[in-house]
């Protein structure tokens, strides 16, 4: 399926963390509270089940929103409106903006497509945490990780409405452990890289906590 997505770059007179993400995610989210979809919260207190359509990331020290369906007009909105953010308490004055608008497909393929971890993945949750300790071998471990990454596909699927007519196929190549924090609790996610015949769009999130920037992936050469 094609999406039209929207990119918006954003630059401060400071490099960013990992963590400010979920700071940006914050203070956007109360600036267009009438808008579920900025802050995956509904009018009742309850949540929004489903893939955001507005992602808030930070890579390489530099603020990225990408935004689809949606998003599309939040993020129009914050590059038109927005001078500055206020992070953890203190206002940043926006420097520069760029935002860019494109097409891109998210559907399963023929061909194995490589991707790389820019921000770690948030594979684990509380069940297959301990699976994935009890599994003495890198190779269970690499299988279990992989039948995961398919669920989050899968997940992601099924929450844009599209179909997968045919079994996903993923391989996990060089991984690592890293250590991390979600709203400052300690956890484990990992970097690395891996193949799958799946196309994803660069910029797009995978796992745990994707609207915070967790597991944004990009397509890279092999």
């Amino acid at each position: 399926m094609e999406i039209e997505i929207i990119k918006l770059i954003i630059k401060l007179d400071k490099r960013l963390t990992i963590a400010e993400a979920g700071k940006i995610r914050g203070f956007l989210g109360s600036l267009f509270w009438d808008r579920p979809y900025a802050h995956q919260h509904r009018s009742n207190g309850g949540f929004v089940y489903q893939y955001p359509c507005i992602q808030y990331k930070v890579i390489e020290g530099v603020c990225l929103l990408i935004g689809f369906k949606e998003g599309i007009e939040v993020v129009k909105k914050v590059f038109h409106e927005l001078k500055s953010l206020n992070i953890n308490e203190k206002w940043e004055e926006i420097l520069a903006k760029g935002l860019e608008s494109y097409k891109a497909s998210f559907s399963l393929i023929s061909n194995q497509v490589y991707y790389s971890f820019l921000v770690p993945w948030l594979a684990l949750n509380e069940n297959n945490y301990e699976k994935y300790q009890k599994f003495g071998s890198w190779e269970k471990r690499k299988g279990l990780l992989e039948s995961i990454l398919i669920g989050n596909l899968l997940s992601i699927s099924k929450s844009l409405g599209y179909t997968v007519n045919e079994p996903i196929s993923a391989e996990i190549k060089n991984f690592k452990e890293v250590q991390t924090r979600l709203k400052d609790i300690p956890m484990i996610g990992f970097l690395g890289t891996f193949s799958v015949n799946f196309e994803i769009p660069d910029y797009w999130g995978i796992g745990k906590s994707v609207s915070r920037g967790f597991g944004t992936v990009k397509k890279i050469e092999q």
